[in-house]
């Protein structure tokens, strides 16, 4: 598997990120164990998850994906061969929420307990706080880096401006850097990072590690009606593109990946790795042949006129409508 550096300060990933949220949500135990077995025999073993995933899930508080990983950890004895990547931030229940100097020390040691190891690799504030000073959420992760218990420290979901300020935050007062974002962009979902945090990522030099890389589904080609969107558990998320836009997009990409002998899913993928600043998009796989996708996707080379084929049907709307 080829990698490729986290920002200038980062470590070497691989570049395709195995997105951990179906861990404990749609995959039960042992069908996580089998994809995480699948992934890492693949070459995938750069791993995302949140303390967050799946407290969504009727039943869940929380914490299931990272206790999962935590068993598959202490059952492969793979944990030093694998970058891991986990989140802090978003709203687990009684006050345990935001980026607060005291609740990012908490919030620590409680996913290092779960994911059953010493040391996160990347940990990333989930969402931005703007009840907290940045300077106090960088002086929390930099203890953190400075005691050993995480590597390195990104972002999420922050704003262009909001990130530039941390960043300068950081800098000025000789605290960690983020070294990487986590943003929501794929081939339906451009505008906000292409226009505002692009140029932030350029000018800083950090990676960027793409969610919903494929659009909680959309782009793999599944959904070709409204009805498709009835039954899988995210079929409500991706209401909005089921639309003739949206289904003009699908159609560049079965006419992309027939021409090259391949998938919608890695032609989606590749595509993202060939953006600028894109370091490695993160998708989740339910099963070993979704983690073949993956594995290949990193090996797919897409030519100048794909790349504009698909550029052009991703910006012909700007905002998709819903049906």
């Amino acid at each position: 598997m080829k990698t490729r550096k986290l920002g200038s300060a980062g470590p070497d990933v691989p570049v395709i990120c195995l997105g951990g949220n179906v861990f404990g949500w749609t995959l039960d135990e042992p069908a996580s164990f089998r994809v995480l077995d699948a992934a890492f025999d693949a070459g995938l073993r750069f791993i995302d998850t949140a303390d967050v995933y799946s407290r969504w899930a009727p039943g869940h508080t929380g914490g299931e994906s990272e206790t999962i990983l935590g068993k598959w950890f202490a059952r492969s004895g793979k944990r030093k061969n694998v970058i891991l990547a986990t989140k802090v931030g978003m709203d687990l229940g009684d006050g345990k929420k935001g980026l607060k100097a005291g609740y990012i020390r908490q919030a620590v040691e409680a996913s290092l307990e779960r994911l059953q190891t010493d040391a996160i690799d990347l940990y990333q504030a989930h969402q931005d706080d703007k009840q907290t000073p940045l300077e106090e959420t960088l002086a929390a992760f930099s203890k953190l880096v400075q005691q050993g218990k995480v590597r390195f420290i990104g972002a999420s979901n922050y704003s262009g401006a909001r990130l530039s300020e941390a960043l300068e935050t950081s800098r000025k007062n000789g605290l960690a850097s983020y070294v990487s974002l986590q943003p929501h962009y794929n081939l339906v979902e451009r505008q906000p990072f292409e226009t505002e945090l692009l140029p932030v990522v350029t000018e800083y030099n950090i990676g960027v590690i793409p969610y919903f890389s494929l659009a909680a589904g959309f782009l793999t080609g599944k959904y070709r009606s409204p009805q498709d969107a009835e039954k899988p558990a995210r079929g409500g998320m991706v209401k909005k593109y089921m639309n003739d836009w949206g289904f003009s997009v699908v159609a560049a990409l079965d006419e992309v990946a027939k021409a090259a002998g391949s998938t919608s899913a890695r032609v989606a993928l590749a595509w993202l790795l060939a953006q600028p600043g894109v370091t490695a998009p993160i998708a989740s796989a339910t099963s070993e042949k979704h983690v073949s996708d993956l594995a290949a996707a990193a090996e797919l080379r897409l030519d100048a006129a794909s790349i504009e084929k698909l550029n052009h049907v991703s910006t012909a709307q700007a905002t998709p409508t819903a049906v």
